[in-house]
């Protein structure tokens, strides 16, 4: 299950003049869950409700103001494992316009679940 291309708004760099407004982020997950159930049944009950999810995420990082990306991206994982459903996610924070002559600076990271 994947959440692509979120565009969120945040105070987001270590630059004195990243800490004055928000900047786009752009934040991509895949969620490993089972989904047999959901496929078998068609009940929004059996599998992660990914709208929940992304609002969830939309308000986290719209509160937050962190240095790194990396940092968000810790976040965002911890955010996603919140959902008992969720196993495991592969997170992926593009900064767009971070560096001359890129599109963006960005950092993926893959968190599971701890026992």
């Amino acid at each position: 299950m994947q959440i692509r291309d979120l565009v969120v708004q945040c105070i987001i760099g270590t630059r004195p003049e990243e800490r004055l407004a928000k900047q786009a982020v752009v934040i991509n997950v895949t969620l490993e869950c089972d989904l047999r159930p959901a496929g078998q049944s068609d009940k929004l009950d059996d599998t992660v409700n990914y709208s929940a999810i992304c609002k969830q995420l939309i308000t986290m990082a719209e509160q937050s103001s962190f240095q790194l990306i990396e940092r968000l991206a810790q976040e965002v994982a911890r955010v996603c494992l919140e959902d008992p459903q969720v196993s495991a996610v592969a997170v992926t924070v593009d900064k767009p316009h971070a560096l001359t002559n890129a599109r963006s600076a960005a950092v993926s990271i893959h968190r599971k679940r701890q026992a």
